[in-house]
């Protein structure tokens, strides 16, 4: 018995440790973060500026796929054209892009704010239950009632900031941004009015 007792505590003191140096691990950023993102994203993935997303808790499946998806790809341009983003990733090797996702996932969220509970009162609507007579799909079915995603499929929206929600659907609707799987997001956007997605992205803001 008491070998028994020894044994687990000799795994349990095991297992913290190694919870612990993974945990330290996370929380020491990739050598990439300070030279290049933080500038515009922050040391920690809350960005200052709103026309810059916050990556801290985005899903890292999800930083990952964009990230690869700013890379041009055996001589094609980038699938995820931005006149920044494509020369900040294009020497990234496959581990550093592991090694950036999982780190901003790691971090803790300082959500935004709505700054106009008039039109987030609307975009909560389109949220939870769309706009069947227009074709518009419940954001929620996807994004999650609370907005935090589902894991490799559709990211996390919640406390982003409304200027670059606004943005990305405007993008999707334009056509300019095309890297989302079978065109689920250009065909949801395709039939949104501007006032709608200014709606949506207010209630995105302030969504927990």
């Amino acid at each position: 018995m008491k070998r028994a007792w020894a044994l687990a505590a000799v795994l349990a003191t095991a297992w913290t440790s190694l919870a612990a140096r993974h945990a330290l691990a996370q929380d020491k950023p990739p050598a990439q973060v300070a030279q290049v993102c933080a500038a515009c994203h922050g040391l920690d993935g809350n960005s200052t500026a709103p026309a810059n997303p916050k990556l801290a808790g985005q899903i890292s499946e999800y930083l990952a796929k964009q990230l690869h998806d700013f890379m041009p790809q055996q001589g094609k341009k980038p699938q995820r054209q931005s006149a920044v983003m494509n020369g900040m990733v294009a020497n990234l090797s496959a581990e550093d892009v592991k090694a950036l996702a999982a780190y901003y996932s790691s971090q803790e969220l300082k959500p935004s704010v709505a700054s106009d509970k008039s039109l987030a009162a609307q975009g909560q609507k389109l949220w939870r239950g769309g706009d069947a007579a227009n074709g518009v799909p419940a954001c929620a079915g996807c994004h999650g009632p609370s907005g935090t995603g589902i894991p490799v499929q559709f990211p996390r929206l919640g406390g982003q900031y409304a200027d670059y929600v606004a943005a990305q659907l405007q993008a999707f609707r334009a056509g300019t941004r095309d890297n989302d799987p079978n065109g689920m997001m250009r065909t949801v956007a395709a039939h949104l009015t501007d006032a709608q997605i200014r709606g949506l992205a207010e209630y995105v803001a302030g969504l927990r």
